[in-house]
């Protein structure tokens, strides 16, 4: 063969391999035309798509923006927690005492040790408190002492980020945090009397429950607003008040408020339960360390970091990640949030991830200030495919179309249960983050952040995003077609 004709083969060759290896710098048509239809601007937008093991990502569009992801920053504290505490670590909350007990009776204070446990349920505590009852105390002749030094005490505004005080996701952390610190209300029509019970779980005598609801024929629609409630209080007591309207329609319906402080709330849940457990107490419950000849009666385990981190990205539960980030800065001294960035920090360099433009607040998402690019949250997320800790951050995302924040959408996608994605949503922001299993087989980072107005708009053209990697031509940027191109 003519030598010109050998070098025209091989650069024929080499031209779709060379345009392989650049990342498109506008976004695919079906997304750019979604993004126009929700009125958002591609100069509010962060996208970062790359396939694993490929050399250049696939697209890179406002990629270097430093935006709000919303709740996608919980895959940066879960993936710190899973790597640097490791998938079976669990937290402990102990009972102490420096008393002496003698036929049921402890003459002595008790003492309970916050460990940071991020899912202490009112079930584990009842278990625990069980457990005291199951060591021969019954009469507790002192008082109830809650160490939550392990965090340092940061104030902290429930009313501060969206003016919803009541609202469990809003509770701020505790190194001793019980049952996230919530009241459930079960809202029960009853057709017969024509009237609406509300019973509360747990039935804190702290908590009054003014019921003044109406029943009525009507449809169901936005039931929590007819409700018209109003909280007043403080850290010690509280008044739930409801004096709106509940629809036959709706059925029973419940929901959760957080309204006493983290003291009052523990106290008053242990005297609650280890009366219907049969027990006595009538000391103060306060603040305070346990002392060094204090012995240990009990003790309570967490959930394994794994099963943690799966309940925080599948649900997107904002205050069990403000605990997993505190604990992430546990030092010797009370965790803070400076502490706990600090340890992420530390964390990334180590690693060689340089995210220079990230910033954190409480590691939840749940946070005007929180900061960091499509390009770097994609560069953390390309490093934790490598990680051995990589199953156990996958199996917590939620899946496209099955289960999570994802289980409604998609539903109708070829892309439906191959996709593992993190959402984010808060006002003015839209974002998704995680892995696509594409129609090849192979696995892609996609991450797709909207800071804009209409951000509320935002969900198809990233659903769009979603299912074009997961259809896209296999002549784009995959390391099946470059290693078949190569054997040429």
């Amino acid at each position: 063969m003519p030598l010109y004709r050998t070098l025209t083969a091989a650069a024929l060759l080499l031209l779709p391999l060379t345009a392989m290896t650049q990342p498109a710098t506008m976004l695919p048509e079906p997304v750019a035309r979604a993004l126009a239809q929700a009125g958002i601007s591609e100069s509010a937008v962060g996208v970062y798509v790359h396939e694993i093991g490929a050399d250049q990502p696939v697209v890179a569009v406002g990629a270097d923006r430093a935006l709000n992801p919303a709740s996608s920053m919980k895959l940066v504290t879960t993936y710190a927690g899973l790597e640097r505490l490791g998938p079976a670590y669990v937290w402990n909350t102990e009972i102490f005492t420096d008393g002496a007990i003698t036929q049921d009776v402890l003459s002595g204070n008790l003492y309970l040790k916050g460990g940071g446990d991020p899912k202490l349920t009112l079930e584990n505590f009842w278990l625990l408190l069980r457990g005291l009852r199951a060591r021969g105390v019954r009469e507790i002749r002192g008082d109830l002492v809650l160490d939550r030094s392990l965090f340092a005490e940061e104030n902290h505004n429930p009313a501060g980020f969206d003016d919803q005080p009541t609202r469990p996701y809003n509770t701020g952390p505790s190194a001793l945090l019980v049952n996230f610190k919530a009241v459930t209300l079960q809202f029960i029509p009853d057709a017969a009397s024509r009237r609406v019970r509300i019973v509360a779980d747990p039935p804190l005598p702290q908590v009054q429950i003014i019921n003044n609801l109406k029943l009525n024929d009507g449809a169901c629609g936005d039931w929590v607003s007819h409700l018209r409630h109003d909280a007043q209080g403080n850290a010690d007591s509280a008044r739930l008040a409801f004096n709106g309207s509940y629809a036959l329609d709706c059925g029973e319906r419940a929901r959760s408020y957080s309204v006493l402080g983290h003291r009052q709330y523990v106290g008053a849940l242990f005297t609650q339960l280890w009366q219907e457990l049969g027990g006595s107490f009538a000391g103060q419950v306060r603040d305070g360390a346990v002392p060094a000849p204090a012995r240990s009666l009990v003790t309570a385990k967490s959930n394994s970091m794994s099963e943690i981190v799966r309940d925080v990205n599948k649900y997107s539960n904002n205050v069990m990640a403000r605990q997993l980030f505190l604990t992430l800065g546990i030092n010797g001294t009370g965790a803070t949030a400076a502490t706990a960035t600090a340890g992420i920090r530390q964390w990334l360099a180590l690693k060689g991830l340089a995210v220079p433009e990230l910033v954190l607040e409480n590691g939840s998402g749940l946070s005007r200030l929180e900061r960091i690019s499509a390009r770097n949250l994609g560069a953390i997320l390309l490093n934790a495919y490598a990680s051995p800790v990589m199953p156990e951050l996958m199996a917590s995302l939620p899946v496209a179309a099955v289960d999570g924040t994802l289980r409604k959408r998609l539903k109708n996608a070829g892309v439906a249960g191959q996709a593992h994605v993190k959402t984010g949503s808060l006002s003015g922001v839209r974002s998704i983050a995680g892995y696509v299993l594409d129609a090849r087989g192979n696995r892609t980072v996609v991450v797709f952040m909207v800071n804009h107005a209409n951000a509320f708009n935002a969900q198809a053209a990233q659903d769009e995003l979603l299912s074009w990697v997961h259809n896209r031509d296999s002549t784009c940027c995959g390391r099946q077609e470059r290693r078949r191109q190569g054997r040429k």
